[in-house]
């Protein structure tokens, strides 16, 4: 276990390394209103630096550095003068650290873009026929189709800035989210995660127990219960699907203290923003008292080897890049690695979260 002193020296390099990304064009695919995609420089709004901007919103709630909530101001500044783009399940994620900077400030520069961009979702978000956000992003329509990405770019933003701006209704919807995606993508037999559903042959896909989703989820569900006052029967439920999936997923932590792509097929790479949100999770987990002292120890083994991976220049290695649906489980395997802003956040949550435990063995 790291020292605190050693914990903040990881944290800026991290921080530092999230910043430099840049993107060298090699994923690049063309988004529906005509724009270039840009997934990976830490100055596009896309999801991925929406993840990121989240881990740099909770270190600076945890530790109060004014310079994080400049670099916060300066970014959100800088993208609502140059105009915000076309609203779909990715391009939500950014609003979700921002609700954090605004519930802790009350900027009102901040307060008419969050509510505008909440109240649309409500009202134009398309759906499924459950209910449940059709996971549409900035290049692909996916028809009738849930994700568990969803709950994490769009259902925490709801639940944080519904519980900032005292909206029950925004938290309601995001409980809802989380209850009915639970239903058609939570393995009963082991409490993992499938990536996604079709309502097109009711089926999951690949049925695919996908690394990033379940740690979507595990993080998710632990955060959603921090970000806002859910109604007791909800609360308890989800706190049951989190710990039966954390249980599980214990059991297929590699000696290494990772976790590959595919959960439960070892041939597939060990991938380190999910065992990164993993170890963040049971961390928390162990720290709030929703499981036992054995998640606190896996937890620190996932915090070891995602230091392993942090580089010299403070970018997080060995993290595959964004994830489209896949109908066969080695399109999974086929992903390719490529530093991102979701796996510097990722190591982000874990190295704070950590902070805690140095906090009180100090």
């Amino acid at each position: 276990m790291l020292s605190a002193k050693h914990l903040k020296q990881k944290i800026d390099l991290v921080v530092d390394g999230l910043k430099s990304l840049r993107d060298e064009g090699k994923f690049n695919e063309p988004n529906l209103d005509g724009s270039a995609g840009d997934y990976v420089s830490f100055n596009s709004w896309e999801w991925p630096q929406g993840v990121g901007l989240y881990g740099l919103a909770q270190m600076w709630r945890r530790t109060g550095d004014s310079s994080i909530r400049m670099l916060l101001e300066d970014w959100y500044a800088g993208q609502i003068e140059k105009g915000l783009p076309p609203q779909n399940v990715n391009t939500t994620a950014p609003m979700l650290p921002l609700s954090l900077l605004w519930q802790e400030t009350r900027d009102p520069r901040w307060e008419e873009p969050l509510k505008r961009w909440a109240d649309q979702l409500l009202s134009e978000m398309p759906r499924t026929r459950c209910g449940g956000f059709q996971h549409n992003v900035s290049d692909k329509i996916n028809d009738d189709e849930l994700w568990d990405d969803t709950l994490f770019m769009v259902a925490l933003f709801l639940a944080s800035y519904g519980q900032a701006a005292g909206r029950k209704d925004l938290v309601s919807e995001a409980a809802f989210q989380f209850l009915i995606h639970t239903f058609y993508l939570a393995e009963h037999e082991t409490g993992l995660w499938f990536h996604g559903f079709t309502f097109d042959g009711h089926h999951n896909f690949a049925r695919a127990r996908w690394a990033r989703g379940n740690s979507w989820i595990s993080a998710g569900v632990l955060d959603l219960l921090e970000l806002a006052e859910l109604d007791e029967a909800t609360r308890r439920y989800l706190t049951e699907v989190v710990r039966a999936q954390l249980e599980t997923l214990i059991g297929y932590q590699a000696e290494s203290g990772a976790w590959h792509t595919l959960v439960d097929d070892e041939t597939s790479y060990e991938e380190i923003s999910a065992t990164a949100a993993i170890g963040y999770a049971l961390l928390k987990g162990a720290r709030l008292g929703i499981g036992p002292a054995s998640w606190r120890d896996a937890g620190l083994k996932a915090l070891a080897v995602t230091v392993k991976n942090i580089g010299d220049d403070g970018v997080v290695g060995n993290v595959s890049y964004g994830t489209r649906m896949g109908h066969d489980l080695q399109f999974y395997r086929d992903i390719p690695i490529q530093p991102t802003g979701y796996g510097q956040s990722m190591a982000l949550l874990l190295l704070v979260e950590a902070l805690n435990i140095a906090s009180e063995e100090a």
